[in-house]
C-alpha cells in the first residue's frame, strides 16, 4: 500500500536524526561563530501538520537578540543542496490580524504553500517585527505615514534607518540545520548580500511577488525606489481579455496544451 503523503513527507525526517541534531546542540560548547561570535541552539524539534501541508518546525535560541526564531521545514534539508528557503520577519498586524497596509500575510502563505507542495524547503520565522525596528515603533511609524511620509521617511523620522534587520542569527540557524545550499525565495537584494556575508551559498533566487492592493500599492513602490527590492511595477499592462487563451471548438488536446507551455 503507498504511504500516505503525510507519511511520505515525515518519514524523511527520522526521530533518529531529530535526536542526533539535538544531541549535537545540547554538547557543543557553542563559543560562538564569525565575526560577531554568534551562538545559535537548536533547542526542540517537533512535528508540524498544517493546512498549507505537512512539516517539522525547529525552535532556536540565540546569544545575539535573545529572540525565540523557529525554522519551519518539510522534506530531507540535512545535507542538501539547492533547499527552497524562505526568510520572514514577523509581522503581527500583518501575519495575523490580516492588515492590507503590507504584503507580509500574503507573502508568508504563498511561501508556505509553494514549499508545502515540494519534496523539500524551509520558511525561517525570525522575531523582527517591523523591520527590526518593533511593534511600538511599527505602529508610531504608520501614524507617521498616515500623516503623508513613506515607510522609509517613516523610520528615518523615529531614528532607525530603513531596515533595522538582521540575517547573522539567520544564517546560523541554516548552518545548524547542516543546508549545505539554498535558493533564497526573495525580491530584496540585502537578504542576499547578508547571507553570503554569512557564509551562505546561494545558487539561485526565486522572485516572491504578490499582487499590490490599493492600501499597500505606494509602501511596495517605495520598497523598490528606495531599498531596491526586485519588484517589477512597470511592466506591459494586459487587460483582462488579453489574457484569455484562444482556444476555439475543433483544436486538439496537444494544440491546447502548446498554449499554456
Amino acid at each position: 500500500m503507498r504511504p500516505s503523503p503525510k507519511e511520505e513527507t515525515m518519514s524523511t525526517f527520522t526521530h533518529e536524526q531529530i535526536q542526533l541534531l539535538l544531541d549535537e546542540n545540547s554538547c557543543q560548547e557553542c563559543e560562538g561563530v564569525g565575526k560577531d561570535d554568534i551562538c545559535v541552539r537548536i533547542e526542540a524539534i517537533a512535528e508540524l501538520p498544517s493546512r498549507f501541508g505537512d512539516f517539522h518546525i525547529v525552535a532556536f535560541s540565540n546569544n545575539r537578540d535573545d529572540k525565540e526564531h523557529v525554522a519551519i521545514f518539510r522534506g530531507e534539508v540535512l545535507g542538501a543542496e539547492d533547499v527552497p528557503v524562505r526568510l520572514h520577519s514577523e509581522c503581527l498586524t500583518g501575519d495575523v490580524i490580516g492588515s492590507l497596509r503590507c504584503d507580509c500575510r500574503d507573502q508568508l502563505e504563498s511561501a508556505l504553500k509553494m514549499i508545502g507542495q515540494l519534496d523539500k524547503g524551509i520558511v525561517l520565522y525570525l522575531r523582527q517585527e517591523g523591520r527590526g525596528i518593533g511593534l511600538t515603533n511599527k505602529i508610531r511609524a504608520y501614524s507617521l505615514q498616515d500623516q503623508g511620509l513613506d515607510t522609509v521617511q517613516a523610520n528615518l523620522a523615529l531614528g532607525f534607518r530603513d531596515d533595522e534587520r538582521d540575517y547573522a542569527v539567520a544564517a546560523q540557524m541554516l548552518t545548524a540545520m547542516k543546508v549545505n545550499s539554498i535558493k533564497l525565495i526573495t525580491n530584496n537584494p540585502q537578504k542576499i548580500e547578508q547571507l553570503k556575508e554569512h557564509g551562505i551559498r546561494i545558487t539561485d533566487r526565486i522572485p516572491h511577488i504578490m499582487e499590490p492592493n490599493d492600501h499597500n500599492r505606494f509602501y511596495l513602490e517605495t520598497k523598490v525606489a528606495k531599498s531596491g527590492h526586485m519588484i517589477d511595477f512597470h511592466g506591459k499592462e494586459h487587460l483582462p481579455e488579453q489574457t484569455d487563451r484562444p482556444i476555439v471548438k475543433g483544436m486538439t488536446e496537444d494544440q491546447i496544451r502548446k498554449l499554456y507551455e
